[in-house]
């Protein structure tokens, strides 16, 4: 970290501007915002700074800068267009231990202006370092996007009740919890509308409300791997759960996104390793939900497809825990389309079939007769260790040897690997090139398409979470 990112309350404390142009202006300004006490130094003034001057909101001192104009100042801009008179700024600056900051001069600043999202007295600062000012201004303007005006009223709201809920709830979580339920409420929306009496009524009415906290179960899809593939709801369940339930398929990643005070609870199952049995995982989230607590299950892929999220959520059922299911991108969906292989094609595929290579001991046997039929495309999870037995049933029931397959292992990740083969070579290619899970089996005459079709890795992509909404179509 370059910068400590900081908030300065600024209301009448003495700050200089060295400089009379539209830079110094323009920090003027920012400076006046937050109710600085702003005094400018330069031999001439533009036209603005004149006025400002006229309607007292500066102080003007029309001269050449030296070293007694630094005298009792907090802060200090050199906004001037000259570089020896900003290198004097800069020096002397450090040597009374002020914070001064020069103008489009990173190296010589001890604090910089971030973007700014204002929503006041919710405020959003988004800094580069200096190191890409347009990049951290893009990224403000996504955020522009996404925060709404109601935002900064909403805030002043609660923040007027902040006394009263420490007074009524002493533990700490007791008070999260209850702000987790204002904010879930209609509250938001009586606000939003301007309505701040009514939103204020009923702040009244539920902090004098019997507290009961209620636990839920979030089931949740993190996709295949890539975080830019999280729904927006998966993503704001993940940020109020008290407890995270996870996997080992939930990339790192995506795990960085959970509240960082969450507790996290790994339940993962690996390959004659497993860590927590299912129908402990299921007595678990019960027992967690029992306690008031908010719980984020959260699954590679989709929870519904080959993600046992349809016991747990019985089980939750059976024992009347509120649950919400978000789902998530499923590894067919995801791997296939970033190998660039359409899992229905007009010309190749007019159907497509998932298939888990690890069913449930004493299960019932696949359909190989269906699954061997042409003309269909079959995803396959949890393959990899079945492949002999796979590969030897659908050739066993009339698929070609030459039927074009893809492993796609890691799918969607920064070490995706795509390994093409044909059916007669499947288990011994996995075997050469040393696949390992997650890995998933494309099946049919779409996987020939990935030579043709291939684009994640092939060149630099451009990210969503650096392109604003604004530049969107």
């Amino acid at each position: 970290m370059q910068y400590l990112p900081i908030f300065t309350k600024l209301d009448n404390k003495p700050v200089l501007v060295v400089g009379g142009g539209d830079v110094a202006l323009r920090k003027a300004r920012a400076f006046l915002k937050a109710r600085a006490d702003v005094t400018i130094v330069a031999p001439e003034f533009c036209h603005e700074l004149l006025e400002a001057e006229q309607d007292g909101e500066v102080t003007l001192i029309k001269d050449y800068f030296n070293e007694s104009h630094l005298a009792g100042k907090m802060l200090v801009i050199a906004a001037t267009d000259v570089e020896s008179v900003n290198n004097t700024v800069f020096e002397l600056a450090n040597q009374h231990n002020i914070f001064v900051n020069v103008v489009d001069d990173q190296p010589k600043c001890s604090f910089i202006f971030p973007s700014i999202v204002d929503r006041d007295p919710i405020t959003i600062a988004i800094s580069s370092a200096g190191t890409a000012p347009v990049l951290a201004r893009r990224l403000r303007e996504k955020l522009e996007t996404l925060i709404p005006q109601h935002i900064g009223p909403l805030a002043t709201l609660v923040g007027s009740f902040r006394d009263k809920v420490k007074a009524r709830f002493k533990h700490f979580a007791d008070r999260r919890q209850f702000w987790e339920s204002v904010f879930d409420s209609s509250v938001v929306s009586k606000v939003q509308v301007g309505n701040t009496e009514a939103a204020t009524e009923q702040l009244h009415e539920m902090l004098d409300a019997k507290a009961e906290p209620e636990g839920e179960v979030y089931v949740i899809g993190a996709g295949p791997g890539d975080p830019e593939l999280l729904t927006l709801k998966a993503l704001q369940l993940m940020q109020q759960a008290d407890v995270v339930v996870y996997d080992y398929l939930v990339s790192d990643e995506i795990m960085d996104l959970v509240r960082r005070d969450a507790d996290l609870i790994c339940v993962g199952k690996r390959l004659n390793y497993h860590s927590v049995k299912q129908e402990d995982t299921n007595q678990m989230l019960v027992d967690l939900a029992k306690q008031g607590k908010k719980v984020c299950r959260i699954k590679g892929g989709d929870p519904f497809i080959y993600g046992r999220g349809g016991e747990e959520v019985q089980v939750l059922k059976a024992h009347d825990v509120r649950y919400q299911i978000v789902p998530g991108i499923t590894a067919a969906a995801g791997c296939s389309a970033y190998a660039g292989i359409p899992l229905t094609h007009r010309d190749h595929a007019q159907a497509i079939q998932f298939v888990t290579g690890h069913c449930k001991k004493d299960g019932q046997e696949l359909d190989w007769q269906g699954l061997a039929k042409p003309n269909q495309t079959l995803a396959i999870y949890m393959g990899v260790i079945k492949s002999p037995h796979i590969q030897a049933k659908l050739l066993e029931h009339g698929r070609s040897a030459s039927t074009p397959v893809a492993i796609v292992e890691n799918g969607t990740r920064k070490n995706q690997r795509v390994v093409r083969t044909e059916l007669g070579q499947l288990a011994e290619q996995i075997e050469a090139h040393e696949i390992v899970s997650p890995a998933l089996l494309i099946i049919g005459e779409v996987a020939a398409l990935h030579e043709e079709l291939a684009w994640f890795g092939q060149s630099a992509q451009i990210s969503s979470f650096a392109q604003p909404l604004t530049d969107v179509a």
